[in-house]
């Protein structure tokens, strides 16, 4: 078999973004993807190193977002629009550390899955 060269992978250059984030009680997930939906970069509390209940932590989601936006601004990511899911706690923090980076967050969605009366309840227990 003859060696196939790899092609360098180009850098993205970007200028809006859309950041998601799952916060749940244990866990804090960001994701930055294009408009069209892309993914460009990801991560997590556990990612960052941390473990157990200190990973639905509103630090440790700060922490993420932080590092998320030194990348994007070497991408050249200026504008930021943010989807937010889920009831967890870093929800707020992960807006404010964005912010705090120099990134311009021009929409803010709540985007939490809302059940219209949804699944039928177990039956009753009978004791």
């Amino acid at each position: 078999m003859a060696y196939k060269k790899k092609t360098k992978k180009q850098k993205r250059r970007v200028d809006t973004a859309v950041a998601h984030v799952k916060s749940s009680f244990n866990n804090t997930l960001v994701t930055i993807t294009t408009v069209d939906g892309d993914v460009l970069l990801r991560s997590s509390s556990g990612k960052m190193g941390y473990k157990g209940s200190r990973k639905g932590t509103p630090f440790a989601a700060g922490q993420i977002a932080t590092s998320l936006a030194k990348e994007m601004q070497d991408m050249g990511i200026r504008t930021v629009e943010v989807n937010l899911q889920g009831p967890g706690s870093g929800r707020d923090s992960v807006v404010r550390s964005l912010q705090a980076a120099g990134l311009n967050v021009s929409v803010l969605r709540d985007v939490t899955p809302l059940p219209h009366n949804g699944c039928r309840p177990p039956k009753k227990r009978r004791v």
